[in-house]
């Protein structure tokens, strides 16, 4: 929670600062009694903050009358140089993949103890994908996520063994299965779904490494895995090559 910043002396920009910084992984929505007091303002300067910041974009109301952190401030962190620089450089090895599957293509890093979509290529089949650019998902029932996890810290992966919610009948929401799976990944270097994130789709992801350091993960998404030798190893040709292009650049 950020510090008290209603003293005489703070600025509009560092309450402001607050309010956004009110929010993390376990406070993604926030009544406006709930933000004041994470970022340590009264109600109605609160209020009158949140209200400019919703015209601008940085917040948004959802449906239950909460705030959550908008879309203008991913537009934001796609500016950064850490994410920016990676899709620069995996776009062409994306296009390539693309173009030698059809099929929807996957860029994304782990963000906590979930997976953040970096960029996404739609692909020609009719195959039902939830992932958007800047949407974050479970790390548990994607591809991509299983890749990140199965090469996370410890700590991570007990966070996550310990919230499997179920998204599908065929989420995997046994601890010791998941465990056996993320064994599997580390053994084959590839990670598999199969309708576990959504019904009449799987997918297929494997690592992107910058010298040893898994820094991101590089998936597809499928109707079915009958092809997956041919898919895995299209897949490990573009990480391989988005793995060189990051390592000439220096971007990490």
């Amino acid at each position: 929670m950020a510090g008290n910043t209603s003293t005489p002396g703070a600025t509009v920009a560092s309450r402001v600062l607050a309010l956004l910084g009110a929010f993390d992984e376990h406070h993604r929505g926030l009544s406006l009694t709930e933000l004041a007091g994470r970022a340590g303002l009264p109600v109605p300067t609160a209020h009158r903050l949140v209200g400019e910041l919703v015209a601008w974009g940085a917040l948004v109301r959802t449906p239950a009358g909460d705030y959550a952190v908008g879309r203008r401030m991913w537009d934001l962190g796609l500016l950064a140089p850490v994410h920016t620089g990676l899709r620069e450089l995996a776009s062409p090895y994306l296009h390539d993949l693309y173009g030698a599957t059809l099929a929807t293509v996957h860029l994304a890093v782990r963000d906590g103890s979930e997976v953040l979509y970096l960029d996404r290529l739609a692909g020609h089949a009719s195959v039902p994908v939830v992932s958007s650019v800047g949407s974050r998902l479970p790390m548990h029932a994607t591809g991509v996520g299983k890749v990140l996890l199965a090469h996370a810290p410890a700590a991570v992966q007990q966070e996550v063994l310990a919230n499997l919610t179920r998204v599908t009948p065929y989420t995997v929401t046994q601890p010791g299965l998941l465990r056996r799976q993320l064994a599997r990944v580390l053994r084959d270097d590839d990670a598999t779904t199969t309708e576990e994130m959504s019904l009449g789709a799987c997918s297929i992801a494997v690592p992107i490494r910058r010298g040893e350091e898994v820094v991101a993960a590089l998936g597809i998404v499928v109707p079915t895995l009958r092809d997956r030798s041919r898919l895995a190893g299209a897949l490990h040709v573009a990480a391989r090559g988005v793995g060189r292009a990051l390592s000439a650049s220096g971007t990490s």
